[in-house]
């Protein structure tokens, strides 16, 4: 995946809003992008233009040389940007429909994208549960009889069993407890080391973002203020932005996670 030039303005006129600046990066099997920056500089609008749920205003979104907006213009396009690319949001309310059995929710994506139904799907999605300390007996209940951390963690679910090349996260460990948000970010480092997965983890966590990421990028007010690999950015930032942003932690960041995962299914 990568983004050229890649701007996005709302409104026009007097109350035109540009929200992301020109931005050039790229994303593929063997790295990890972290975009970090407080609220409103910019990362979400950006994430969601990465994986087609946006239009940019200039600039352009590809996968493997191929517009996204080109993809998007039929089915089959369609199909395979959602089989390459999947998004994890925050907001895990309106991320499941209400009336449907987390089952279905995460057997759908596997069905629809991938084709696999019956005993391979139940098989399949018994090893994503397992990997995420999930409760199979969850699979009957509904999103809203789960905490938050549990859809969190299904909403993880039903994009890991696709299988993409690129995984992107939108604050996705900004809602759990400090202890449960180490073992998540430890299962998300460990899925894409394995698989070899494109990651692109947004957030404005600091810690958290430099603990999944090998590059991090920083933005402020829609724009890119620094780009570089991540112990780069730690040790010797060029931007007083991120000087701050490093300051408001005391402690290195790999020191908040966890090393080894926890085995014990999670409540949080």
């Amino acid at each position: 995946m990568r983004a050229e030039g890649v701007t996005k303005s709302f409104g026009r006129g007097a109350s035109r809003h540009v929200a992301v600046k020109p931005v050039d990066l790229e994303i593929n099997s063997r790295t990890s992008l972290g975009i970090v920056g407080e609220s409103g500089s910019g990362k979400s609008t950006l994430s969601r233009l990465l994986v087609g749920l946006e239009k940019p205003t200039a600039g352009d979104v590809t996968l493997n040389g191929r517009s996204l907006q080109l993809l998007q213009r039929t089915a089959a396009g369609t199909l395979e940007l959602r089989r390459s690319v999947q998004y994890v949001a925050q907001d895990t309310f309106s991320s499941f429909d209400p009336r449907r059995t987390l089952r279905d929710a995460v057997a759908t994506p596997l069905r629809v994208l991938r084709g696999v139904t019956g005993d391979a799907a139940a098989s399949e999605i018994l090893e994503v549960l397992e990997l995420l300390r999930l409760d199979p007996a969850h699979l009957g209940r509904y999103p809203s009889q789960l905490s938050g951390g549990q859809r969190q963690r299904f909403s993880l679910a039903r994009s890991l069993v696709v299988r993409p090349r690129v995984l992107l996260c939108d604050e996705v460990v900004s809602a759990l407890d400090v202890s449960v948000q180490g073992a998540v970010l430890n299962m998300i480092r460990d899925y894409c080391e394995t698989y070899q997965v494109g990651l692109g983890f947004v957030s404005h966590g600091l810690p958290a973002t430099a603990f999944v990421a090998d590059s991090l990028l920083v933005m402020r007010d829609g724009a890119v203020v620094e780009h570089g690999p991540t112990d780069q950015v730690l040790d010797s930032p060029a931007h007083p932005y991120t000087v701050s942003l490093l300051d408001a932690y005391t402690r290195a960041p790999r020191h908040l996670v966890p090393v080894e995962p926890i085995q014990a299914e999670l409540t949080a």
